[in-house]
């Protein structure tokens, strides 16, 4: 399911200019498998603004925490893992209502006096 927020809007320059990095890093964040912006026919990289959240995060480790790249790889992909685990657990909670709804009540606690 894409969103807006995975629309390709965003050419390289531009974001190198609102993530504070160079057009140089951001080629190297992709040889890295950090970041994968979309491509046009003529292979121009397009970035979503989700691809400008992920940049964020990669500077905020690297600049701000003083990780290196290895280890922002590796907190990215623990972050990635996070936000799956949430829309998994949020899809189980709609699910169990959805059951709960469903499920008439009880009759009395199931023992016989």
């Amino acid at each position: 399911m894409t969103t807006e927020r995975d629309d390709p809007i965003f050419v390289i320059s531009v974001v190198a200019r609102m993530v504070g990095v160079h057009a140089q890093t951001l080629r190297y964040y992709e040889r890295a498998g950090l970041i994968e912006p979309s491509r046009s026919e003529g292979n121009r990289r397009y970035y979503s603004q989700g691809d400008l959240e992920r940049l964020r995060r990669i500077k905020t480790l690297i600049d701000d925490m003083g990780v290196n790249l290895a280890g922002a790889e590796i907190a990215l992909r623990l972050m990635d893992r996070v936000h799956e685990l949430e829309q998994e657990v949020a899809q189980l909670r709609l699910d169990l209502q959805r059951l709960a709804d469903r499920t008439p009540p009880a009759l009395g606690d199931g023992r016989q006096t």
